[in-house]
Parts: C-alpha cells; sequence; structure tokens
C-alpha cells in the first residue's frame, strides 16, 4: 500500500447467466429459462409505455438521455448503453452516476451536476426540448440545492420499475432493462443535441505552469493522477473537495469508481476502499481522501497493509474540514496534524509526501 499526503495551496458487473435443471431452481418455457421467483415486467403495461415514451421522443427536436445511480440496481447500464447507440442522443451521467456509463462512448458529454457540470453539459441538457433520465435521484447534494433548470413537462423518469412521462401517464411494473431495451427499437436516430455539444465544446486548458518550489495545486496533483488511470485501476472519490475533482477526471475503458453521495458520509471511503481492494484484487484502487475524512476512519489501513493491497492513498492535506468550511466556518474545522506518512510503518507500507510540484515528479 503507498500512502501519499499532498499538502495543496487551495484549501458495473453484467447480469448473471442462470442454467440448469428445473431440480435447481429453473422452470423451462419453450427455450426460455426463468428462475422461479424472478422479476418481469408486465408486457402489457411495457408495451404501452414504449409506445407513449417513444412518441413524446420522436417529436423531439433535440432530445437527450441522462444516466442515474438507479442503473446499477438495476442492472441495466448495458441497456442503456444500447439505446445511446440506437438513437444517436446526446448522452451525460449524473454526478453519483460517474463510472456506470462508459465515458468513451461516441456521444458522451459528461457529467450533468447543474451549475457545477462538465464544461457545456448543462447548456445541452438543459436546453433540450426532451430529456430521459434513467434511474435518477433527485436529492439536495445531485439537484445543487434543488436548482437545476429542468421542466417536468420535458423529462421522462425512468426507475427501476416505473415509467413517468412528463405531467402525464406513469406506468408500474416494468423493469428498466425491459424497458430501454424495447424503447431502443422504436426511436428515430436524432444526433442534433450531440451535434450542438461538438459546435461548441472547447477542449479543457492544462494547468498553469508552476515553479518547481511553488506550492503543490490540487489541479495540477489531478493532472499526475489523470495519467494513473487504466483499465487496471479503480478511484475512490471521498466526500468533499475530491466529490468536484475528481468528477473532472477522465476514465478510460474499463477504470472502476464509487462515489457516495446519498448521505456525505465523511470518512467512508477508507472502508470502501479496503472492502473494494479486497473484492477486486486485480485492480489498484486509487483513493482521493481529504485529512478530515481520514481522521475519521484511519483505523482500516492497518488492514490494507495487513492484507498486503496495492492501493495508493492521495491524502489532500488541508489541515481541517475544507468542506465544512465553505457551509458553516468555525475552530471545530480544524483538526490536529498527523505524521501520515508516518503510519505505513510495516514493511508492506510506504508514505511519501509531496508539497512542491518538482517533489511530486520526482517520485514518478
Amino acid at each position: 500500500m503507498v500512502a501519499a499526503t499532498v499538502s495543496a495551496s487551495n484549501g458495473n458487473g453484467r447480469e448473471r447467466e442462470h442454467s440448469g435443471s428445473s431440480n435447481n431452481g429453473i422452470e423451462r418455457t419453450g427455450e426460455k429459462a426463468v428462475e422461479r421467483g424472478a422479476r418481469l415486467s408486465n408486457q402489457m403495461g411495457l408495451e404501452a409505455a414504449v409506445e407513449a415514451t417513444a412518441e413524446f421522443l420522436n417529436k423531439a427536436v433535440k432530445p437527450v438521455l441522462v444516466g442515474g445511480p438507479k442503473l446499477r440496481v438495476a442492472h441495466a447500464s448495458d441497456a442503456f448503453v444500447e439505446l445511446a447507440d440506437a438513437s444517436g442522443y446526446a448522452l451525460a451521467v449524473m454526478p453519483s452516476a460517474k463510472g456506470l456509463v462508459p465515458e468513451h462512448h461516441p456521444h458522451f458529454i459528461g457529467t450533468y451536476w447543474g451549475a457545477v457540470s462538465t464544461a457545456f453539459c448543462a447548456e445541452i441538457v438543459e436546453s433540450a426540448d426532451a430529456y430521459l433520465f434513467a434511474g435518477p435521484v433527485f436529492n439536495d447534494y445531485s439537484s445543487v440545492g434543488y436548482s437545476l433548470l429542468l421542466k417536468k413537462d420535458k423529462s421522462i423518469i425512468v426507475q427501476p420499475d416505473r415509467v413517468v412521462i412528463a405531467n402525464g401517464p406513469a406506468f408500474g411494473c416494468i423493469l428498466m432493462k425491459d424497458f430501454l431495451r424495447t424503447l431502443a427499437k422504436r426511436l428515430k436516430h436524432n444526433a442534433t443535441a450531440y451535434e450542438n455539444y461538438h459546435r461548441i465544446f472547447v477542449p479543457e486548458g492544462h494547468p498553469l505552469k508552476s515553479e518547481p518550489k511553488e506550492p503543490l495545486r490540487v489541479n495540477v496533483l489531478f493532472q499526475h493522477i489523470q495519467k494513473m488511470l487504466s483499465s487496471e485501476t479503480a478511484v475512490i472519490a471521498e466526500t468533499g473537495d475530491s466529490w468536484f475533482n475528481c468528477q473532472k477526471l477522465k476514465l478510460p475503458r474499463g477504470c472502476g469508481y464509487e462515489f457516495q453521495m446519498q448521505y456525505g458520509s465523511i470518512g467512508w471511503s477508507v472502508g470502501a476502499t479496503l472492502g473494494y481492494a479486497q473484492s477486486v484484487p486485480e485492480k489498484r484502487v486509487i483513493a482521493c481522501i481529504g485529512d478530515g475524512s481520514f481522521q475519521v476512519t484511519a483505523q482500516d489501513v492497518s488492514t490494507m497493509i495487513r492484507c498486503g493491497q496495492r492501493t495508493i492513498i492521495f491524502l489532500i492535506n488541508n489541515g481541517g474540514y475544507t468542506i465544512e468550511v465553505e457551509i458553516h466556518d468555525g475552530p471545530y474545522n480544524v483538526i490536529k496534524n498527523w505524521n501520515y506518512t508516518g503510519l505505513g510503518c510495516n514493511p508492506q507500507g510506504e508514505g511519501k509526501c509531496w508539497t512542491t510540484r518538482s517533489l511530486m515528479r520526482g517520485a514518478d
């Protein structure tokens, strides 16, 4: 395990196939095998929902697709991508769905997060005359304090077992993956929204050059982290500053990503890093954690070392709870500084401290 302490100057799996004989819980009807107790879509409701949705979207001039975190529980990420392939619509994700949709998709336009969206993404989504949200969660975090400029009469909300079309009908007992795959066959190809995005898109610039002894900036740090990402890595983003900084990372094909924003739990990522690395040992886990969050659950690091995990932790040493300062400042947000690099005292552990760009480059 490598723990990297950084002093900054500014503060999804596929469905399993069931096989076997009927005495293993499988009933066979014709050529289809159905597991006893398996959930199925109501076929009449499915057909009605698809017909109404296709009519709604096919009339739109510049429709878009936005993926939400419930794509995971619905096992519908693949079906959502199939819909994007068939429709040609611009494709975005909500912040808590990052990693559930491949970012190398040709029509991917980034993260839709209201005022803090990926550059040009919010303009395309909010100016669309129809948007389909698959598995969204609209809470105070994901909606930036309920400030999203969306209109209900332009939206289609697809949840794991329910579809709601604008101000009109709602359809229940419909599995999301069944709905998305069936809908993909009924939509007309329409790439207008993506073409609009491509027309206004300006590539992101690089961080300004800094002197070797200048304090290390966060954007320079994440430029280095970006270069570390591959199909053999996974990113764990802690609550707070890392929410926003990790959203800017471009995930290569096969790179994992975990991001918790339903409750905004501070410190969750240390234990999550331990569990992720233990369950997927073939991936190198890269965790981005603030010092305040780290101190809440630091005990898990000892287990990481004992298990011989190859985790890399980038610990952003801000001297306190930086995200809490933005909400309500006070002396209670200041914490005691630790010698974080000294925590890896086991021969399997290693710690490094970078305070300037030159020191970090030397570590490369």
